[in-house]
């Protein structure tokens, strides 16, 4: 027989069955029939609810019933989520361009149809300045309120930018450009050569830019690539632009002096009553000669004109009537002077060729391109210094180069050693006048020396 627990022994089995059903029969009558209480906080509850929908939908009848629903129990403010979607709405975008964007994709990024930027493009034929991007450039579009395209904008440069905007009671747009009232003043500047040129101007705060113009203005009886060793000196005084008190960039070189191998040379900026500019040497005669040196800026000579040269494909003596300068593929190529082109194609091993005349007497050859600048073809009028083809190595060439020659009366000549013809010097009736303009300008040279020159003396005499 089995022995009972204290627990049975105090509640029978029957008790604890009896209990069990009138517990559930009691919470059972909770459920179905609640205290007054209850019922009346019940109540309460269910009005207050009802009331505060009410006013809810009242006030803003496109409300979201689960934002609501979300206010009300949670008590929070959800105000901001229930705005119209107008309020959205930005009524200017900026964006700035990235690589790989067109205006296309910036007008789709705007949330415009391109159809739009068909009708302005085609009807405004300025409106195309908007089409050359470059990375990082920003352009800004303007709306109203109606979410219709009012203004693009874009800034070109530190001062200029450029609109399209829409004009009033029709959807066409118009072109407009503004430019920034800037501040010229002359700036002076000086450096020693120690390595390259341009590692010597950037020590002396010298833009790129301003460097290569005064390469430019040497070139002709400077040979930058070769020429240069180490303490020859340079200065100049140059236009430097400002905009609110801030530098945004420079103008042109006004006068500048450089030492090269202890020879010194002399530039001043002269316009004459004609309106036409060059630069000329302290006496007046020109800078410029009918030819530059060298048709390839900064480039390496790798072999030089020669008689009995071994040619490196072909593998025997076979004279060199021209001089080589390597660089990388894709580097620009200039004229040597002022003439007529006579051919630009293919020419045996030289491979794609420009030639061109030079009046009756000179002619000069440039091989191996990759290829020609636009415009250049048989019988097309070139200036001095303009590109007219890209270094390659097309034809019997063992890496990128151009192969240039020089010839006088036809018979090939050292273009390294040609003594070449200068242009024409001051006229008389200009000489007083420009005496009268230079010697202001290379003043301010010497002043300027001076001041640096005793500026160094006294930093080294307290060391």
């Amino acid at each position: 027989m089995q022995k009972m627990t204290p627990t049975q022994k105090l509640y029978p089995k029957p008790h604890l069955l009896a209990a069990s059903g009138l517990a559930a029969l009691l919470c059972l009558s909770l459920l179905v029939y609640p205290s007054r209480e209850v019922e009346a906080k019940k109540t309460f509850i269910n009005i207050e609810l009802e009331e505060q929908s009410l006013e809810q939908v009242t006030q803003d009848p496109e409300t979201d019933l689960h934002v609501l629903t979300d206010e009300i129990m949670t008590g929070k403010d959800n105000s901001a989520l229930s705005q119209n979607n107008n309020d959205d709405f930005q009524y200017k975008k900026t964006l700035t361009v990235n690589s790989g964007d067109t205006l296309s994709a910036l007008f789709s990024q705007a949330g415009l149809d391109n159809s739009l930027l068909h009708s302005i493009l085609s009807t405004n034929k300025e409106a195309k300045r908007f089409t050359h991007l470059k990375i990082g450039q920003t352009v800004t579009f303007e709306f109203d309120e109606d979410q219709g395209l009012q203004t693009v904008s874009s800034p070109i440069s530190a001062i200029e930018t450029i609109y399209l905007e829409k004009q009033l009671d029709t959807d066409q747009f118009s072109f407009r450009k503004d430019v920034a009232t800037t501040q010229t003043s002359e700036k002076y500047a000086q450096g020693v050569i120690e390595g390259s040129l341009f590692s010597a101007t950037g020590k002396a705060g010298i833009p790129y830019g301003l460097a290569l113009d005064m390469a430019n203005i040497f070139g002709y009886d400077i040979d930058f690539a070769q020429d240069l060793r180490v303490n020859d000196e340079f200065e100049l005084v140059y236009e430097e632009k400002t905009l609110d008190g801030e530098t945004i960039g420079t103008g042109n070189i006004l006068a500048a002096r450089f030492v090269n191998r202890g020879k010194l040379y002399t530039a001043v900026r002269y316009t004459d009553k004609q309106g036409s500019t060059s630069y000329y040497a302290a006496d007046g005669s020109s800078l410029r000669k009918a030819f530059i040196r060298t048709p390839v800026d900064f480039a390496r000579i790798s072999s030089r004109f020669s008689n009995g040269r071994k040619h490196p494909i072909l593998n025997r003596i076979r004279a060199h009537k021209g001089v080589d300068y390597a660089a990388p593929r894709g580097t620009p190529i200039k004229a040597a002077g002022d003439g007529r082109v006579t051919l630009a194609g293919r020419k045996g091993g030289y491979g794609n060729t420009v030639v061109i005349k030079h009046g009756q007497r000179y002619q000069t050859l440039y091989a191996h391109m990759q290829g020609f600048a636009k415009g250049i073809r048989a019988g097309s009028n070139v200036k001095q210094g303009q590109v007219i083809g890209y270094i390659g190595t097309t034809g019997l060439s063992t890496g990128p180069h151009l192969h240039y020659e020089f010839q006088v009366n036809g018979v090939h000549v050292d273009p390294l050693s040609q003594k070449l013809p200068i242009s024409d010097p001051i006229h008389a009736s200009e000489k007083k006048r420009f005496m009268e303009f230079s010697k202001p300008l290379l003043a301010k040279l010497d002043i300027n020396k001076g001041t640096q020159e005793d500026t160094q003396l006294a930093l080294n005499q307290q060391q």
